[in-house]
């Protein structure tokens, strides 16, 4: 009981009715000041041009705004440090929401593979690098389904137990000289392919290196963004060719070290 008293002395706009309604028409003097329609305001939150006039009365005698005439009001210093407080009161209360409340109740998102229904045990899979979901417990890893799904469509999970049982994936580097060094053409085409087809993904960083793809009639996965996605596809489990420009070559194998991922640099440039 005392938690739930201190609860609601800290976060007291949100559990005075009188608070929020007094917090809101302050709000809403500050950006109207100093014409004020009260009936405006009435309409804005919800309440009559009677219970605004009642609350301005009440402002006013706080000190927490002035009033300048018919229709014209301000707020005071008082009633915008009381405003300040109140927000910094609302902030910390979204704060333990987000991070203790919902933060614990972490829903990720799956692939069905069979018909879910809300509440149900599902087990979970890594497949072309996408979680999949079935419904039963008969997996190494398996959570609770938040929504219902017909297969194909996506589901939400949450209170995942035990890990996804699946293999890394790994990404081989073949690297591309400047244009001025030789550029594309250094480059043999029918083993830029074959390396391809062994591979989930293809990749590309630079012009140089989407040229190479080009030549050896590929549509690449990954244009941009690849230092990152290359790493996240392999940490998903699909094996990726990277085709890399030198002059970005360190950048991106850099990256996948510090991703712990698995990486091989091919030299398949002809002299």
């Amino acid at each position: 009981m005392a938690e739930n008293a201190d609860d609601a002395e800290e976060f007291g706009v949100l559990r005075s009715k009188r608070n929020a309604t007094r917090y809101q028409i302050l709000v809403q003097i500050a950006e109207r000041q100093p014409a004020v329609n009260q009936q405006e305001i009435a309409d804005a939150i919800g309440i009559t041009a009677q219970a605004v006039s009642d609350y301005l009365q009440d402002l006013v005698e706080q000190s927490y705004v002035n009033k300048h005439g018919r229709g014209r009001y301000e707020v005071t210093k008082e009633g915008v440090d009381w405003l300040i407080s109140q927000t910094d009161e609302l902030r910390r209360f979204i704060e333990h929401v987000s991070e203790d409340v919902i933060g614990q109740v972490e829903i990720e998102t799956a692939i069905a593979t069979t018909e879910i229904r809300e509440g149900e045990t599902v087990s979970l899979t890594m497949r072309d690098g996408v979680l999949r979901a079935m419904a039963g417990d008969t997996g190494s890893a398996t959570a609770v389904a938040v929504t219902d799904a017909d297969p194909g469509r996506d589901v939400g999970i949450t209170n995942v137990q035990g890990v996804v049982d699946y293999d890394l994936g790994t990404v081989t580097v073949v690297a591309v000289p400047q244009v001025q060094n030789g550029g594309s053409a250094a480059v043999p085409t029918d083993r830029v392919r074959a390396l391809a087809d062994e591979h989930d993904l293809v990749a590309v960083a630079e012009t140089v290196a989407v040229a190479v793809a080009d030549a050896a009639d590929l549509d690449p996965d990954i244009r941009f963004g690849s230092a990152v996605a290359v790493g996240e596809a392999a940490a998903r489990g699909l094996d990726v060719l990277l085709v890399a420009a030198t002059d970005v070559l360190s950048s991106h194998t850099d990256k996948l070290r510090e991703q712990n991922v698995s990486y091989e640099v091919v030299d398949i440039v002809e002299d």
